[in-house]
C-alpha cells in the first residue's frame, strides 16, 4: 500500500513485497494495470525520481497530474 500522496520506486515496492531486485516485474505488473485510479501506480516512480510510465489516461501527462494534485490535496 502506497499511502496518497506518497510516491515509491519499483525497486522499493519489490523490496516491500519480499521480492527485492524485481523491479522489473513491478514495472510489468503496473503496465498491466486494468484499474490505475483503484489501484494506484502512479504513485510508483522509476529509480531516482524519474515518472517511468503510465498506462492509464494519457500517459505520462496523466501521472503527472495525478501526483501533483495530490500533494496539493494533502
Amino acid at each position: 500500500h502506497v499511502p496518497y500522496g506518497r510516491t515509491v520506486s519499483y525497486g522499493e515496492l519489490a523490496g516491500l513485497a519480499g521480492s527485492p531486485g524485481a523491479a522489473r516485474a513491478v514495472g510489468s505488473a503496473m503496465a498491466r494495470n486494468p484499474w490505475p485510479l483503484i489501484i494506484p501506480c502512479h504513485r510508483v516512480l522509476a529509480a531516482g525520481g524519474r515518472q517511468g510510465g503510465y498506462s492509464g489516461g494519457c500517459g505520462l501527462a496523466s501521472k503527472s497530474w495525478l501526483l501533483e494534485w495530490e500533494q496539493r490535496h494533502l
